[in-house]
């Protein structure tokens, strides 16, 4: 697999983990999924980093676009939370496949 097949497949990875993580959240709460509450609250610190890690870039594109359509922002800015949502559930991808390969080799290989 060359390198843009590589990239192809982490971005993949994270946008399926990303939607799947969102949908079964949105399931579970009723709720649309967003940077609020019941996903990310400050008395849950740890539970809004895994949900935020999980699901974050369906949260930012969420919440992007309920701004636009209040005009709260501009096009660009809009753009720009779409290019760092792409960004992002490739960096997703990219730490599940390093998971996964980690997990998948056998313990006789660590010296222990």
């Amino acid at each position: 697999m060359g390198p843009v097949e590589l990239v192809l497949f982490a971005f993949a990875v994270g946008l399926t983990a990303c939607g799947l993580a969102g949908s079964a959240m949105e399931l579970m709460s009723g709720r649309r999924l967003a940077f609020a509450e019941p996903y990310v609250s400050p008395t849950r610190i740890v539970r809004s980093l895994a949900a935020t890690a999980c699901a974050g870039p369906f949260m930012l594109v969420n919440d992007a676009l309920d701004a636009r359509r209040q005009g709260r922002i501009s096009t660009l800015a809009l753009i720009s939370c779409g290019c760092t949502a792409v960004a992002w559930a490739l960096a997703l991808g990219v730490v599940l496949i390093a998971t996964a390969s980690w997990a998948n080799t056998p313990l006789e290989q660590f010296s222990f």
